[in-house]
Protein backbone atom coordinates (compact mmCIF):
# COMPACT_ATOMS: atom_id res chain seq x y z
CA UNK A 1 0.00 0.00 0.00
CA UNK A 2 0.92 4.26 -0.63
CA UNK A 3 -0.30 6.63 1.07
CA UNK A 4 0.41 9.82 -1.03
CA UNK A 5 -0.57 13.67 1.48
CA UNK A 6 0.21 16.59 -0.45
CA UNK A 7 2.60 19.84 0.97
CA UNK A 8 4.22 22.56 -0.53
CA UNK A 9 8.01 23.61 -1.57
CA UNK A 10 9.44 26.71 -2.59
CA UNK A 11 11.67 27.74 -5.59
CA UNK A 12 12.94 31.24 -5.54
CA UNK A 13 9.82 33.17 -4.18
CA UNK A 14 7.51 30.65 -5.52
CA UNK A 15 5.64 27.70 -3.90
CA UNK A 16 5.19 24.44 -5.69
CA UNK A 17 3.34 21.47 -4.88
CA UNK A 18 5.08 18.48 -3.27
CA UNK A 19 3.56 15.03 -2.97
CA UNK A 20 4.78 13.06 0.11
CA UNK A 21 4.25 9.02 -0.87
CA UNK A 22 4.99 6.64 1.77
CA UNK A 23 5.22 2.98 1.14
CA UNK A 24 6.08 0.23 3.82
CA UNK A 25 7.19 -3.38 2.43
CA UNK A 26 8.80 -6.60 4.20
CA UNK A 27 12.22 -6.36 5.54
CA UNK A 28 14.74 -4.89 7.93
CA UNK A 29 13.53 -2.04 9.79
CA UNK A 30 14.97 1.14 8.29
CA UNK A 31 13.36 5.05 7.18
CA UNK A 32 14.46 6.11 4.41
CA UNK A 33 13.63 9.90 2.77
CA UNK A 34 14.15 10.07 -0.99
CA UNK A 35 13.31 12.98 -3.50
CA UNK A 36 16.48 14.99 -3.11
CA UNK A 37 16.18 15.52 0.37
CA UNK A 38 18.52 18.18 2.67
CA UNK A 39 19.79 17.75 5.85
CA UNK A 40 16.82 18.83 7.88
CA UNK A 41 14.52 16.65 5.38
CA UNK A 42 16.65 14.07 6.53
CA UNK A 43 16.34 14.51 10.01
CA UNK A 44 12.73 14.59 10.07
CA UNK A 45 12.75 10.75 10.52
CA UNK A 46 13.98 11.42 13.85
CA UNK A 47 10.92 13.41 14.85
CA UNK A 48 8.68 11.85 13.12
CA UNK A 49 9.20 8.73 14.78
CA UNK A 50 9.03 10.07 18.18
CA UNK A 51 5.72 12.15 17.63
CA UNK A 52 4.25 8.87 17.07
CA UNK A 53 5.46 6.83 19.23
CA UNK A 54 4.68 9.59 21.63
CA UNK A 55 0.83 9.71 20.58
CA UNK A 56 0.73 6.12 21.24
CA UNK A 57 0.96 4.24 18.22
CA UNK A 58 3.40 1.60 17.24
CA UNK A 59 5.94 2.63 14.91
CA UNK A 60 5.45 0.27 11.91
CA UNK A 61 7.88 -2.35 11.07
CA UNK A 62 9.32 -2.96 7.79
CA UNK A 63 10.84 -1.00 5.12
CA UNK A 64 9.61 2.78 5.19
CA UNK A 65 10.05 4.59 2.38
CA UNK A 66 9.30 8.38 2.05
CA UNK A 67 9.02 9.85 -1.85
CA UNK A 68 9.37 13.39 -1.99
CA UNK A 69 7.94 14.26 -5.27
CA UNK A 70 9.02 15.68 -8.00
CA UNK A 71 12.42 13.93 -7.38
CA UNK A 72 14.07 16.71 -9.32
CA UNK A 73 14.03 19.41 -7.10
CA UNK A 74 16.17 19.70 -3.78
CA UNK A 75 13.31 19.99 -0.65
CA UNK A 76 14.49 21.78 2.06
CA UNK A 77 13.36 23.20 5.28
CA UNK A 78 11.53 21.12 8.10
CA UNK A 79 8.46 22.05 6.89
CA UNK A 80 7.67 18.15 5.59
CA UNK A 81 7.66 16.66 8.85
CA UNK A 82 3.81 17.04 9.23
CA UNK A 83 2.59 15.15 6.02
CA UNK A 84 5.64 12.36 6.16
CA UNK A 85 4.19 11.65 9.58
CA UNK A 86 0.13 12.09 8.40
CA UNK A 87 1.23 9.73 5.01
CA UNK A 88 3.02 6.88 7.63
CA UNK A 89 0.51 6.70 9.64
CA UNK A 90 -2.48 6.16 6.70
CA UNK A 91 -0.21 3.54 5.08
CA UNK A 92 0.03 1.69 8.31
CA UNK A 93 -3.73 2.14 8.82
CA UNK A 94 -2.89 3.28 12.35
CA UNK A 95 -5.57 5.72 12.31
CA UNK A 96 -8.85 6.66 10.46
CA UNK A 97 -8.49 9.17 8.07
CA UNK A 98 -11.03 10.99 5.98
CA UNK A 99 -10.48 12.41 2.32
CA UNK A 100 -7.32 14.45 2.29
CA UNK A 101 -6.37 15.11 -1.29
CA UNK A 102 -8.51 18.52 -0.95
CA UNK A 103 -5.63 19.36 1.61
CA UNK A 104 -1.86 20.63 2.03
CA UNK A 105 -0.29 20.04 5.02
CA UNK A 106 3.01 22.31 6.10
CA UNK A 107 4.66 22.02 9.77
CA UNK A 108 7.98 21.22 11.81
CA UNK A 109 6.83 18.24 14.59
CA UNK A 110 8.38 18.61 17.89
CA UNK A 111 9.52 15.11 19.61
CA UNK A 112 6.18 15.54 21.35
CA UNK A 113 4.12 16.30 18.33
CA UNK A 114 3.37 19.54 19.02
CA UNK A 115 3.60 22.22 15.73
CA UNK A 116 6.21 24.60 15.18
CA UNK A 117 5.99 27.74 12.56
CA UNK A 118 7.91 27.04 9.49
CA UNK A 119 9.69 29.66 6.96
CA UNK A 120 7.97 30.37 3.57
CA UNK A 121 4.04 29.73 4.08
CA UNK A 122 2.94 32.42 2.05
CA UNK A 123 4.45 30.93 -1.33
CA UNK A 124 3.45 28.02 -0.56
CA UNK A 125 -0.01 28.40 0.03
CA UNK A 126 -0.50 30.70 -3.16
CA UNK A 127 1.24 27.87 -5.02
CA UNK A 128 -1.31 25.51 -3.57
CA UNK A 129 -4.08 27.62 -4.63
CA UNK A 130 -3.05 28.08 -7.84
CA UNK A 131 -2.53 24.15 -8.41
CA UNK A 132 -6.51 24.01 -7.20
CA UNK A 133 -6.32 22.92 -3.62
CA UNK A 134 -8.49 24.57 -1.32
CA UNK A 135 -7.77 23.83 2.44
CA UNK A 136 -4.43 24.29 4.00
CA UNK A 137 -3.48 22.68 7.77
CA UNK A 138 -0.60 24.18 9.23
CA UNK A 139 0.77 25.40 12.25
CA UNK A 140 -1.19 27.59 14.29
CA UNK A 141 1.78 30.75 14.45
CA UNK A 142 1.79 30.57 10.32
CA UNK A 143 -2.00 30.59 9.90
CA UNK A 144 -2.63 34.67 10.17
CA UNK A 145 -0.06 34.79 7.20
CA UNK A 146 -1.43 31.72 4.95
CA UNK A 147 -5.17 33.44 5.47
CA UNK A 148 -4.06 36.10 3.42
CA UNK A 149 -5.02 34.02 0.30
CA UNK A 150 -8.41 34.67 1.25
CA UNK A 151 -9.82 31.76 -1.12
CA UNK A 152 -7.99 29.33 0.99
CA UNK A 153 -9.77 27.06 3.86
CA UNK A 154 -6.51 28.06 6.33
CA UNK A 155 -6.55 25.92 9.92
CA UNK A 156 -3.97 26.32 12.33
CA UNK A 157 -3.47 23.41 14.89
CA UNK A 158 -1.46 23.49 17.87
CA UNK A 159 -0.21 19.99 17.66
CA UNK A 160 -0.88 16.53 15.92
CA UNK A 161 -3.89 15.36 17.73
CA UNK A 162 -5.59 18.34 16.58
CA UNK A 163 -4.92 17.70 12.93
CA UNK A 164 -5.91 13.69 13.53
CA UNK A 165 -9.08 14.38 15.38
CA UNK A 166 -9.83 17.25 12.79
CA UNK A 167 -9.10 14.37 9.76
CA UNK A 168 -11.06 11.89 11.76
CA UNK A 169 -14.36 14.28 12.09
CA UNK A 170 -13.99 13.98 15.90
CA UNK A 171 -13.21 17.98 16.47
CA UNK A 172 -12.94 20.48 13.66
CA UNK A 173 -10.50 22.71 13.54
CA UNK A 174 -11.10 26.47 13.34
CA UNK A 175 -10.89 28.23 10.23
CA UNK A 176 -8.49 31.40 10.21
CA UNK A 177 -10.80 34.61 9.32
CA UNK A 178 -8.59 36.51 6.38
CA UNK A 179 -11.23 39.48 7.24
CA UNK A 180 -9.17 42.97 8.21
CA UNK A 181 -5.90 41.86 7.32
CA UNK A 182 -4.78 44.62 4.74
CA UNK A 183 -6.62 47.26 6.20
CA UNK A 184 -5.31 46.24 9.97
CA UNK A 185 -1.84 46.34 8.48
CA UNK A 186 -1.48 49.44 6.99
CA UNK A 187 -2.09 51.41 10.60
CA UNK A 188 1.02 52.36 11.25
CA UNK A 189 2.91 55.31 12.87
CA UNK A 190 6.30 56.17 12.87
CA UNK A 191 8.79 57.04 15.43
CA UNK A 192 10.04 60.57 13.55
CA UNK A 193 9.08 63.03 10.95
CA UNK A 194 10.28 65.33 8.32
CA UNK A 195 9.49 68.07 10.60
CA UNK A 196 12.43 67.16 13.03
CA UNK A 197 14.53 68.51 10.32
CA UNK A 198 15.51 72.01 10.82
CA UNK A 199 16.61 73.22 7.61
CA UNK A 200 17.50 71.30 4.92
CA UNK A 201 14.56 72.04 2.25
CA UNK A 202 16.84 71.25 -0.60
CA UNK A 203 17.43 68.02 0.39
CA UNK A 204 13.94 67.38 1.58
CA UNK A 205 12.54 68.34 -1.76
CA UNK A 206 15.40 65.87 -3.32
CA UNK A 207 13.99 63.16 -1.57
CA UNK A 208 10.57 64.28 -2.09
CA UNK A 209 11.56 63.82 -5.56
CA UNK A 210 13.21 60.30 -5.28
CA UNK A 211 10.30 59.06 -3.12
CA UNK A 212 7.45 60.08 -5.67
CA UNK A 213 9.33 58.53 -8.63
CA UNK A 214 11.31 55.22 -6.96
CA UNK A 215 14.54 57.30 -7.82
CA UNK A 216 17.90 56.33 -6.83
CA UNK A 217 19.67 59.01 -4.65
CA UNK A 218 22.86 59.40 -3.01
CA UNK A 219 23.68 62.51 -0.30
CA UNK A 220 26.92 63.75 -0.14
CA UNK A 221 27.74 66.00 2.82
CA UNK A 222 30.23 67.01 5.64
CA UNK A 223 29.71 64.70 9.01
CA UNK A 224 26.88 65.81 10.82
CA UNK A 225 24.88 67.70 8.72
CA UNK A 226 22.12 65.27 8.94
CA UNK A 227 22.52 63.01 5.89
CA UNK A 228 21.47 59.84 8.20
CA UNK A 229 18.75 61.49 9.38
CA UNK A 230 17.13 62.45 6.43
CA UNK A 231 17.46 59.01 5.31
CA UNK A 232 15.61 57.50 8.42
CA UNK A 233 12.87 59.76 8.02
CA UNK A 234 12.28 58.50 4.07
CA UNK A 235 9.88 55.83 4.67
CA UNK A 236 7.10 58.31 6.20
CA UNK A 237 6.96 59.86 2.89
CA UNK A 238 7.02 57.01 0.65
CA UNK A 239 3.89 55.51 -1.32
CA UNK A 240 1.55 53.55 -0.06
CA UNK A 241 2.04 50.01 -1.72
CA UNK A 242 -0.51 48.61 -3.89
CA UNK A 243 -1.45 44.94 -2.95
CA UNK A 244 0.60 43.37 -5.20
CA UNK A 245 3.70 44.81 -4.30
CA UNK A 246 3.15 44.12 -0.76
CA UNK A 247 2.18 40.63 -1.79
CA UNK A 248 5.50 40.27 -3.15
CA UNK A 249 7.30 42.10 -0.07
CA UNK A 250 5.20 39.44 2.29
CA UNK A 251 6.08 36.16 0.22
CA UNK A 252 10.31 37.35 0.02
CA UNK A 253 10.22 37.79 3.87
CA UNK A 254 8.17 35.21 4.47
CA UNK A 255 11.14 33.03 3.10
CA UNK A 256 13.57 34.77 5.07
CA UNK A 257 11.67 33.81 8.12
CA UNK A 258 11.57 37.60 8.99
CA UNK A 259 7.87 38.48 9.05
CA UNK A 260 7.27 39.84 12.13
CA UNK A 261 4.54 37.29 14.08
CA UNK A 262 2.19 39.48 14.59
CA UNK A 263 2.35 41.42 10.76
CA UNK A 264 0.78 38.47 8.38
CA UNK A 265 0.84 41.14 5.40
CA UNK A 266 3.61 43.57 5.05
CA UNK A 267 2.34 46.68 3.28
CA UNK A 268 4.67 49.46 3.92
CA UNK A 269 7.33 49.32 1.79
CA UNK A 270 10.66 47.89 3.55
CA UNK A 271 13.72 50.03 4.35
CA UNK A 272 16.99 47.82 4.60
CA UNK A 273 20.32 49.67 5.94
CA UNK A 274 23.09 46.84 6.24
CA UNK A 275 26.37 47.77 8.21
CA UNK A 276 29.20 48.54 5.57
CA UNK A 277 30.93 45.26 6.74
CA UNK A 278 28.15 43.35 5.07
CA UNK A 279 29.66 40.73 2.57
CA UNK A 280 28.36 40.57 -1.20
CA UNK A 281 26.42 37.27 -0.55
CA UNK A 282 24.48 38.62 2.32
CA UNK A 283 23.59 41.74 0.22
CA UNK A 284 22.40 39.69 -3.08
CA UNK A 285 21.93 36.61 -2.06
CA UNK A 286 22.73 33.03 -1.81
CA UNK A 287 24.18 30.36 0.42
CA UNK A 288 24.25 26.90 -0.02
CA UNK A 289 21.01 26.53 0.48
CA UNK A 290 20.22 30.13 -1.73
CA UNK A 291 18.47 32.65 0.18
CA UNK A 292 17.06 36.68 -0.29
CA UNK A 293 19.93 38.72 -0.17
CA UNK A 294 19.59 42.48 0.98
CA UNK A 295 18.88 43.69 -2.07
CA UNK A 296 15.16 41.29 -2.29
CA UNK A 297 14.30 42.47 1.59
CA UNK A 298 14.48 45.88 0.02
CA UNK A 299 12.24 45.17 -2.80
CA UNK A 300 9.43 47.72 -3.41
CA UNK A 301 11.48 49.47 -1.12
CA UNK A 302 14.41 51.25 -0.04
CA UNK A 303 17.76 50.30 0.56
CA UNK A 304 20.47 52.76 2.30
CA UNK A 305 23.53 52.10 2.33
CA UNK A 306 24.98 54.89 5.02
CA UNK A 307 28.71 55.86 4.28
CA UNK A 308 29.31 54.31 1.21
CA UNK A 309 32.85 54.35 0.40
CA UNK A 310 33.44 52.19 3.01
CA UNK A 311 31.81 49.40 1.93
CA UNK A 312 33.82 46.68 -0.01
CA UNK A 313 34.55 47.74 -3.60
CA UNK A 314 33.24 44.20 -4.56
CA UNK A 315 30.17 44.81 -3.03
CA UNK A 316 29.68 47.86 -4.32
CA UNK A 317 30.07 46.73 -7.96
CA UNK A 318 27.70 43.75 -7.65
CA UNK A 319 24.86 45.99 -7.05
CA UNK A 320 25.07 47.49 -10.29
CA UNK A 321 23.25 44.52 -12.42
CA UNK A 322 20.16 44.70 -9.94
CA UNK A 323 20.04 48.09 -10.23
CA UNK A 324 19.65 47.70 -13.89
CA UNK A 325 17.75 44.39 -14.08
CA UNK A 326 15.44 44.47 -10.88
CA UNK A 327 16.46 41.05 -10.18
CA UNK A 328 19.11 38.71 -8.66
CA UNK A 329 19.83 35.60 -10.31
CA UNK A 330 21.75 32.84 -7.85
CA UNK A 331 23.09 29.55 -9.83
CA UNK A 332 23.69 26.56 -7.83
CA UNK A 333 24.05 23.08 -8.95
CA UNK A 334 20.77 21.92 -7.94
CA UNK A 335 18.96 24.73 -9.13
CA UNK A 336 18.98 28.48 -10.21
CA UNK A 337 17.15 30.92 -8.22
CA UNK A 338 15.83 34.75 -9.42
CA UNK A 339 14.63 36.97 -6.60
CA UNK A 340 13.18 40.12 -7.56
CA UNK A 341 14.71 43.53 -6.34
CA UNK A 342 13.20 46.26 -7.48
CA UNK A 343 14.51 48.98 -4.55
CA UNK A 344 15.56 52.48 -4.25
CA UNK A 345 19.06 52.74 -3.62
CA UNK A 346 19.62 55.59 -1.20
CA UNK A 347 23.35 56.21 -0.25
CA UNK A 348 24.68 58.57 2.29
CA UNK A 349 28.83 59.66 2.02
CA UNK A 350 31.59 62.29 3.35
CA UNK A 351 33.33 63.84 0.62
CA UNK A 352 36.49 63.05 1.94
CA UNK A 353 38.03 60.78 4.53
CA UNK A 354 38.13 63.55 7.14
CA UNK A 355 34.65 64.81 5.70
CA UNK A 356 35.71 68.39 5.38
CA UNK A 357 36.54 68.98 1.74
CA UNK A 358 34.44 71.69 0.32
CA UNK A 359 33.28 73.17 3.89
CA UNK A 360 33.40 77.03 3.70
CA UNK A 361 34.09 76.77 7.82
CA UNK A 362 36.50 74.05 8.63
CA UNK A 363 39.17 73.33 6.84
CA UNK A 364 40.14 69.48 5.21
CA UNK A 365 43.33 67.84 5.88
CA UNK A 366 43.20 65.25 3.36
CA UNK A 367 45.75 65.52 0.66
CA UNK A 368 45.07 65.29 -3.08
CA UNK A 369 45.66 61.45 -3.40
CA UNK A 370 43.67 60.54 -0.54
CA UNK A 371 40.38 62.42 -1.47
CA UNK A 372 41.37 60.60 -5.01
CA UNK A 373 41.22 57.08 -3.60
CA UNK A 374 38.78 58.05 -1.09
CA UNK A 375 35.83 58.92 -3.97
CA UNK A 376 37.36 56.79 -6.39
CA UNK A 377 35.80 53.36 -4.17
CA UNK A 378 32.63 54.41 -6.21
CA UNK A 379 32.75 54.18 -9.58
CA UNK A 380 32.00 55.96 -12.63
CA UNK A 381 29.38 52.85 -13.58
CA UNK A 382 27.71 53.06 -10.16
CA UNK A 383 26.87 56.39 -9.85
CA UNK A 384 25.79 56.69 -13.49
CA UNK A 385 22.89 54.38 -12.06
CA UNK A 386 22.22 57.13 -9.49
CA UNK A 387 19.51 59.58 -10.57
CA UNK A 388 19.82 62.33 -7.90
CA UNK A 389 23.29 63.69 -6.38
CA UNK A 390 22.22 65.40 -3.62
CA UNK A 391 24.67 67.94 -1.88
CA UNK A 392 23.71 68.16 1.60
CA UNK A 393 24.97 71.18 3.50
CA UNK A 394 25.82 71.97 7.31
CA UNK A 395 23.37 72.90 9.33
CA UNK A 396 23.21 76.78 9.81
CA UNK A 397 22.80 78.00 12.75
CA UNK A 398 19.51 80.34 12.45
CA UNK A 399 17.83 77.11 11.35
CA UNK A 400 18.24 75.10 14.47
CA UNK A 401 17.17 78.69 16.64
CA UNK A 402 14.51 78.50 14.39
CA UNK A 403 10.87 77.97 16.44
CA UNK A 404 8.79 77.50 13.28
CA UNK A 405 7.26 74.37 12.62
CA UNK A 406 8.25 72.59 9.09
CA UNK A 407 6.66 70.85 6.86
CA UNK A 408 5.49 67.40 8.29
CA UNK A 409 5.91 63.49 6.60
CA UNK A 410 2.20 63.58 6.37
CA UNK A 411 1.84 66.95 4.06
CA UNK A 412 4.83 65.88 1.93
CA UNK A 413 3.81 62.01 1.53
CA UNK A 414 0.52 63.69 0.13
CA UNK A 415 2.42 65.18 -2.87
CA UNK A 416 4.01 61.64 -3.22
CA UNK A 417 1.07 59.55 -2.91
CA UNK A 418 -0.66 61.70 -5.51
CA UNK A 419 2.17 61.60 -7.74
CA UNK A 420 2.30 58.21 -8.15
CA UNK A 421 -1.14 57.69 -8.54
CA UNK A 422 -0.82 59.89 -11.92
CA UNK A 423 2.46 57.20 -12.47
CA UNK A 424 -0.38 54.09 -11.76
CA UNK A 425 -2.96 55.54 -14.14
CA UNK A 426 -0.39 56.48 -17.27
CA UNK A 427 1.34 53.10 -17.01
CA UNK A 428 -1.72 50.60 -15.82
CA UNK A 429 -1.36 49.35 -19.70
CA UNK A 430 2.47 48.49 -19.81
CA UNK A 431 2.89 47.17 -15.88
CA UNK A 432 4.91 49.79 -14.46
CA UNK A 433 4.45 51.39 -11.00
CA UNK A 434 6.62 54.22 -11.03
CA UNK A 435 8.64 56.61 -13.56
CA UNK A 436 11.88 55.14 -12.52
CA UNK A 437 11.26 51.69 -14.22
CA UNK A 438 10.82 53.46 -17.74
CA UNK A 439 12.30 51.80 -20.50
CA UNK A 440 14.21 54.25 -23.30
CA UNK A 441 11.25 53.20 -25.51
CA UNK A 442 8.79 54.27 -23.17
CA UNK A 443 10.54 57.74 -22.65
CA UNK A 444 9.67 58.56 -26.10
CA UNK A 445 6.37 57.88 -25.52
CA UNK A 446 5.83 58.93 -22.29
CA UNK A 447 8.55 62.28 -21.87
CA UNK A 448 8.35 64.04 -24.82
CA UNK A 449 10.59 66.89 -24.93
CA UNK A 450 10.12 70.36 -26.30
CA UNK A 451 12.69 72.28 -28.25
CA UNK A 452 13.27 74.43 -25.60
CA UNK A 453 14.04 71.36 -23.07
CA UNK A 454 15.85 69.61 -25.49
CA UNK A 455 18.51 72.45 -25.80
CA UNK A 456 18.57 72.47 -22.08
CA UNK A 457 19.38 69.08 -22.00
CA UNK A 458 22.13 69.28 -24.56
CA UNK A 459 23.83 71.66 -22.77
CA UNK A 460 24.12 70.06 -19.76
CA UNK A 461 25.20 66.62 -22.07
CA UNK A 462 28.23 68.20 -22.96
CA UNK A 463 28.97 70.29 -20.01
CA UNK A 464 29.49 67.45 -17.66
CA UNK A 465 30.04 64.63 -19.89
CA UNK A 466 27.14 62.94 -19.38
CA UNK A 467 26.33 59.39 -20.62
CA UNK A 468 23.48 58.01 -22.30
CA UNK A 469 22.00 56.39 -19.12
CA UNK A 470 22.50 59.80 -17.56
CA UNK A 471 20.83 61.25 -20.25
CA UNK A 472 17.52 58.99 -19.95
CA UNK A 473 17.93 59.03 -16.21
CA UNK A 474 17.78 63.46 -16.28
CA UNK A 475 14.57 62.86 -18.10
CA UNK A 476 12.93 60.20 -15.57
CA UNK A 477 13.58 62.40 -13.03
CA UNK A 478 11.85 65.71 -14.87
CA UNK A 479 9.30 63.07 -15.27
CA UNK A 480 8.51 62.87 -11.86
CA UNK A 481 9.15 66.86 -10.95
CA UNK A 482 6.23 67.39 -13.59
CA UNK A 483 4.29 64.56 -12.04
CA UNK A 484 4.60 66.53 -8.37
CA UNK A 485 3.31 69.47 -9.94
CA UNK A 486 0.45 67.87 -10.85
CA UNK A 487 1.74 68.67 -14.82
CA UNK A 488 1.00 66.10 -18.00
CA UNK A 489 4.00 67.84 -19.84
CA UNK A 490 7.57 68.35 -19.27
CA UNK A 491 8.66 72.06 -19.57
CA UNK A 492 12.13 73.45 -19.09
CA UNK A 493 11.82 74.25 -15.55
CA UNK A 494 11.34 70.53 -14.73
CA UNK A 495 14.30 69.43 -16.83
CA UNK A 496 16.69 72.66 -15.10
CA UNK A 497 15.82 71.10 -11.59
CA UNK A 498 16.93 67.48 -12.98
CA UNK A 499 20.05 68.49 -14.19
CA UNK A 500 20.93 70.34 -11.44
CA UNK A 501 20.67 66.85 -9.51
CA UNK A 502 23.74 65.35 -11.75
CA UNK A 503 26.21 68.96 -11.25
CA UNK A 504 27.83 66.37 -7.95
CA UNK A 505 29.42 64.80 -10.80
CA UNK A 506 32.19 67.32 -11.47
CA UNK A 507 31.86 68.85 -8.10
CA UNK A 508 33.11 66.52 -6.43
CA UNK A 509 33.87 63.63 -8.68
CA UNK A 510 36.65 65.12 -10.57
CA UNK A 511 37.77 67.49 -7.60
Amino acid sequence: MVSVVHSGGILGINGYIVDVECGISSGLPSFDTVGLPDTAVKESKERVTSTIESMGFDFPLGKVTINLAPSNIKKEGSGFDLPIALAVLNCAERVKINDISEYIFIGELSLRGELRPVNGVLPMVIGAWKNGFKKVILPLDNAKEAAVVKDMEVYGASNMHEVLAHLGGEALLSREDPNGFWLDSIMRTYDCDFSDVKGQENVKRGLEIAAAGGHNCIMVGTPGSGKTMLAQRLPTILPDLSFEEALSVTKIHSIAGILPKDIPFISTRPFRSPHHTVSTMSLTGGGRIPRPGEVSLAHNGVLFLDELPEFKKTALEILRQPLEDGEVTISRVNATITYPCNFMLVAAMNPCPCGYFGDKVRHCTCSPAQIHRYLSKISGPLLDRVDLHIHVQPVAYSDLACKAESETSESIKKRVNNARKMQLERYKDIGIYSNANLSSKHLEIYCKLGSTEQAILEAAFKRLGLSARAYSRIIKVARTIADLAGEENINYTHIAEAVQYRSLDRKFFEA
